[in-house]
């Protein structure tokens, strides 16, 4: 199987990238026998060349060693491409080295904006300083030799005829992070230059049990068809996908015997929003009810396309705001359970409160039939399949970050242990906590992955993460939640609109046109032109300095005290209106604008 593989064209590991005044070239430096690729400064176009063009001495060229082509990207004048400057080795996956991008580089192909008109240049300036917050983008790892889109389990079922294919062909696309931006290197049959991306997390650990060693990986595949960020997705869109999807697998290896299980995370799949408006809490609004049992029902088709039997643990309150999301969803999966769909809402802050996650026993009980029912993969020393899953648990909170990871985390880990006493590693009571060492590293395993997963929607690490690093919860680890918290609140009012807007340009869900772009710009007016939050907190501020500065006079000039009240009363009406216009005073996408 693997002399097969080895015929494919092979990727690049490593190249050169000269800087001329009117191309890039790009030359294979890993020994490959190899095209260079040259690509015009001018707009982007691209061929293959047998060697580097000669440097003038009159201007030497700049060099960069990169790692990997991203993908090109088209705005409204010229072509950006994205190639990878560092990488970091973290691992490997089905026997083949993994690595993670630890620095992205966008290089301009606009030279043709010279002759661009004023406002068209002014908008492609707008749009490229999108891609400067893209450079930016955390968790995205990589392989030359395997396909990381897919798990051991849907890696094993490929048929020698997908094996030979280049890993893009072979890539699932909802987890290949830049499926858009490969488009025109596809059209242009650069497969050497073809590298899929993925974007998630990355862990394992060995530890010992006995004389033998354990070998635990942890992957995340984020899914792309509604990535953003914590407040700008939540929910689904019209075709059932939904915001922050997250397969995660947990890959055992020991003695020969792979062993794999599978989890998601989603949230909750109704047309719903949480628009941010300076209040600590938005208001979450459910929206086109009408619309509910059929997005509903395309989410949990394709669950069950992919997965197998589903069961969807719905962790959010059962009152308060969020009760009106948990009613909605367990009323409307009423109309698609069956024996292969399954529903169980475990209200985990009434259960668990803060501290008392142990608690999280309670719900294992009520999951354990189906997971002995469904199963896993287990692969013996021969690689032959012994057993497969059949079945997936699809767990959500309201961001599919906090209480998830502390559940997911729960489940694994009972998995693992599983797994452990099906080879006859395990006693009948045997756990991992009676291993310190395997329990430790298990610990931060997780919380890691919480934490990588949580920066990538929400900006910050995971919350109650020192439960899943500590087994407890700790005064230092409630303190950290309230400062991330907080961070959260600054991020997602003032920082994130402006992500969002790039992703969306990444990932392709927002095409540039030069009619549409245009006329949008000169659209935009009124109170939304001229809002400023800093402006606004620094009139507030302001005014209540000058109140402070009057009232002091008071004892000498009794005027100042109508002075100090009308500062204040200025100071208190611009808080008050910027109140009243959360919202617009917020740092918002602009190209998928919301209501």
């Amino acid at each position: 199987m693997m002399e097969k593989a080895e015929s494919v064209q092979k990727l690049y590991t490593r190249m050169r990238l000269w800087e001329f005044p009117d191309q890039f070239v790009i030359e294979p430096t890993d020994g490959s026998s190899g095209s260079s690729l040259a690509v015009s400064r001018a707009d982007g176009s691209m061929k293959l060349i047998d060697e580097v063009p000669e440097c003038s001495s009159l201007r030497v060229p700049k060099i960069y060693s990169i790692f990997g082509v991203v993908g090109m990207l088209k705005l409204l004048a010229g072509s950006y491409f994205l190639v990878i400057t560092e990488r970091e080795s973290v691992g490997s996956y089905s026997g083949h080295p993994i690595f993670k991008i630890s620095k992205l580089k966008v290089f301009p192909c606009d030279n043709s904006l010279r002759n661009t008109p004023a406002e068209q240049k002014k908008i492609e300036m707008e749009f490229s300083a999108l891609l400067n917050v893209a450079e930016k983008t955390t968790g995205l790892f990589f392989s030359y030799e395997t396909n990381l889109t897919l798990s051991a389990q849907r890696l094993n079922d490929l048929g020698d005829e997908s094996r030979l294919l280049p890993l893009w062909r072979q890539a699932e696309p909802r987890f290949l992070w830049n499926n858009y931006m490969l488009e025109v290197l596809i059209d242009n049959k650069l497969e050497p230059y073809l590298l899929p991306v993925v974007q998630g997390s990355f862990h394992h650990f060995q530890a010992a049990i006995g004389k033998d060693i354990i070998d635990v990986t942890l992957i995340a595949r984020r899914c792309t068809r509604r990535n953003g960020t914590r407040m700008w997705r939540r929910g689904a869109d019209p075709d059932g996908y939904v915001a922050n999807f997250v397969e995660t697998e947990q890959i055992m290896h020991f003695n020969g015997y792979t062993a794999s299980f599978v989890q998601v995370r989603g949230s909750i799949p109704l047309l719903w929003q949480q628009i941010v408006d300076l209040t600590y809490k938005p208001k979450f609004e459910l929206l086109k009810l009408e619309e509910a049992p059929r997005v509903l029902e395309r989410h949990f088709l394709d669950l069950r396309k992919k997965y197998g039997a589903v069961l969807a643990i719905d962790l959010v309150n059962k009152h308060g705001g969020e009760g009106r999301l948990c009613e909605k969803f367990g009323d409307t999966v009423q109309h698609v359970a069956s024996n292969d769909v399954r529903y169980l809402h475990f209200d985990f802050h009434h259960v668990c409160g803060h501290v008392h996650f142990d608690r999280l026993s309670i719900l294992y009980d009520q999951i354990s039939d189906f997971l002995e029912r469904n199963g896993y993969l287990l692969l013996n020393e021969k690689g032959e399949k012994m057993k497969e899953q059949l079945g997936v648990v699809r767990t959500n909170c309201i961001d599919c970050l906090d209480r998830t990871n502390v559940t997911q985390s729960m489940i694994g880990r009972n998995m693992l242990e599983y797994q452990l006493r099906r080879l006859g590693v395990f006693g009948a009571e045997e756990t991992i906590t009676s291993h310190p060492n395997l329990d430790e590293n298990f610990k931060i395993l997780w919380a890691n992955h919480g934490d990588d997963i949580s920066i990538q929607y929400s900006g910050t690490p995971a919350l109650k993460g020192d439960f899943v690093r500590f087994g407890h919860r700790t005064i230092q680890g409630i303190v950290q939640d309230g400062c991330n918290a907080l961070l959260r609140y600054y991020y997602n009012n003032f920082c994130d609109g402006t992500k969002q807007d790039a992703i969306d340009l990444l990932q392709g869900h927002y095409i540039v046109s030069v009619s549409r772009d245009t006329a949008a710009t000169s659209q935009r007016g009124g109170l939304e032109a001229i809002a400023s939050f800093p402006l606004a907190l620094g009139l507030v501020l302001t005014g209540f300095l000058f109140a402070t500065m009057s009232l002091r006079q008071v004892r000498y000039d009794f005027r100042h005290f109508f002075f100090s009240l009308m500062w204040a009363g200025i100071s208190v009406g611009i808080a008050a209106f910027v109140r009243a216009n959360g919202r617009v005073f917020c740092n918002r996408p602009r190209l998928h604008n919301p209501r």
